[in-house]
């Protein structure tokens, strides 16, 4: 039985909700905007390209992809944070750029083959289901589209290898995963891993 404490953190972060969701959408902008902008620099974003952000929460990586590429999507299950993110992309939204959806790793809506590189920063422990998450992945990206996923190392549920082998045995080939420091004091190591969709 989870404490009060424990609802707290979870209304804030886990699955945002409410007043608590709002105030953990604004801690987490600040706290994740590194890592956000990190990841999208190792996507190695182009203008011609389409791109998936799962679980953007309030905005900061989903603005930075939606200035590179053609378009950016947004599939985010919690409404608090797609109204955050709505608020911080709305220039790109309405030139076009960003479209957000409510949705999840497991039901992102897109179609099959439609984004040439799918991201998510900070996420993939809260997906409900986390091997049918990254099935749906490899079916929305285009054959020798891009992963890049990004956690806190000490908050995955399983340890990094074994995320990894769940990558593999959901079809990714080329996986490659490191561990990378964002900068502050306190900020927690973050675990990563780039893969691909097969040609």
């Amino acid at each position: 039985m989870s404490t009060t404490f424990e609802q707290i953190l979870d209304r804030a972060f886990g699955h945002p909700r409410g007043v608590l969701g709002r105030i953990g959408g604004t801690v987490m902008a600040h706290a994740n905007g590194a890592t956000e902008s990190h990841v999208v620099d190792v996507a190695r974003l182009t203008p011609d390209e389409t791109v998936l952000v799962v679980g953007p929460g309030p905005g900061v990586g989903l603005r930075l992809a939606g200035r590179i590429a053609a378009v950016a999507h947004g599939v985010d299950p919690s409404p608090e944070m797609l109204a955050l993110a709505q608020a911080r992309c709305a220039a790109e939204i309405a030139a076009g750029r960003v479209r957000l959806t409510r949705g999840s790793a497991e039901r992102t809506g897109l179609a099959a083959a439609s984004v040439d590189v799918a991201m998510s920063v900070n996420n993939v422990d809260l997906w409900d289901d986390r091997r049918a998450g990254l099935r749906e992945l490899l079916r929305v990206l285009r054959p020798g589209g891009r992963l890049i996923l990004s956690a806190h190392e000490k908050s995955l549920t399983v340890p990094r290898h074994a995320l990894a082998a769940e990558l593999v045995d959901a079809g990714f080939t080329d996986l490659q995963t490191w561990v990378w420091q964002p900068p502050g004091v306190t900020a927690p190591l973050a675990a990563q891993f780039r893969a691909r969709r097969p040609d």
